[in-house]
């Protein structure tokens, strides 16, 4: 009643409900850079850089583990380490554990002042 019947004939048959493949393909490859770029790179490029930071680990390097405790390193071994937290006081640690390296130079802040 609404449509008569050569109209809806003449209407044609409809697009396929996904679109087609040559129209998605450009927009996959631009998600998939951009997720390479924003997520991937970075996360390689920083374990990149902690795996070297635990090669050069050496003995008498301060360092902070990922629980926040900060100790010298006492000996080191291939999976684990041993950190001296206190005078007297070694634990072992995992070396994944270590999340950052100081320098054995760094002043620290001075608490007393001279009058």
């Amino acid at each position: 009643m609404f449509a008569t019947p050569a109209f809806a004939q003449a209407a044609g048959a409809a697009a396929t409900p996904g679109g087609d493949l040559i129209t998605m393909l450009p927009m996959m490859l631009i998600l998939f850079g951009a997720m390479y770029f924003f997520m991937i790179r970075p996360q390689s490029q920083q374990a990149k850089k902690h795996k070297a930071m635990l090669a050069a680990l050496k003995r008498n390097d301060t360092v902070v583990m990922s629980s926040g405790l900060i100790g010298k390193v006492t000996r080191i071994e291939d999976a684990e380490i041993m950190v001296e937290i206190a005078t007297g006081v070694n634990v072992r640690v995992v070396k994944a554990m270590i999340t950052e390296v100081r320098v054995k130079g760094e002043p620290a802040p001075a608490n007393d002042a001279k009058n």
